[in-house]
């Protein structure tokens, strides 16, 4: 499911909101089976540069009173999963590369067994061919694990390639929900007209 809005709407605030960080002025929010987890823009500020990526790998399923053994068995395996070897398990985020460090990011949200995960701007601080690369591998995990994944940017070719459902905001407010193709080519709302006129490499 795919959001998208100007700078300032309230997309990263709908998404504080439902990871519980905001409360929200009214409404409810109903989050069934484990927590939703939240991928971020900038995966350098997210990490413990002290700690190497085992380490930040392992630590929830600490808190989770998982066994030492079975920790280690479930952070190599979610390693593999995102592209990632035990080679990369012995560096800190500072060794590794920006793709690199996203690729453990989502392995982090996925470590506890989520299946909401909620990626504020993923891919917008990698160049172009990383970017690509972290798409694919968001949905090659999407398919394989059944998730939902709410994605939140302000790039609408980014959008139109990942979501098969899109929600457009202006101020706080969703103005359009539609079916990605749909949305695109017949637009209903004056705003999410705007915001297609505004992007002509589409």
């Amino acid at each position: 499911l795919g959001l998208v809005g100007e700078s300032g709407c309230g997309k990263s605030t709908l998404a504080k909101v439902i990871l519980g960080l905001l409360k929200p002025d009214s409404g409810t929010v109903i989050v069934s089976g484990n927590r939703p987890q939240m991928v971020f823009q900038d995966p350098y500020g997210s990490l413990n540069p002290a700690k190497k990526i085992s380490w930040i790998l392992e630590e929830p399923l600490r808190m989770q009173k998982v066994p030492k053994e079975e920790r280690k068995k479930r952070v190599l395996a979610m390693a593999e999963r995102v592209g990632l070897s035990a080679e990369h398990l012995k560096r800190r985020p500072h060794e590794l590369s920006g793709g690199q460090r996203q690729r453990v990011s989502i392995a982090a949200a996925l470590i506890q067994g989520s299946r909401l995960i909620l990626a504020d701007e993923p891919v917008s601080a990698l160049d172009v061919t990383i970017q690509k690369q972290i798409m694919e591998l968001m949905v090659q995990l999407q398919e394989e694990l059944q998730l939902s994944i709410l994605f939140i940017s302000h790039d609408l070719n980014v959008i139109y390639q990942m979501c098969d459902r899109v929600l457009v905001m202006k101020e706080g407010r969703i103005v359009e929900n539609a079916e990605t193709e749909e949305l695109f080519a017949h637009p209903q709302n004056d705003y999410t007209k705007e915001l297609l006129a505004a992007s002509p490499e589409l």
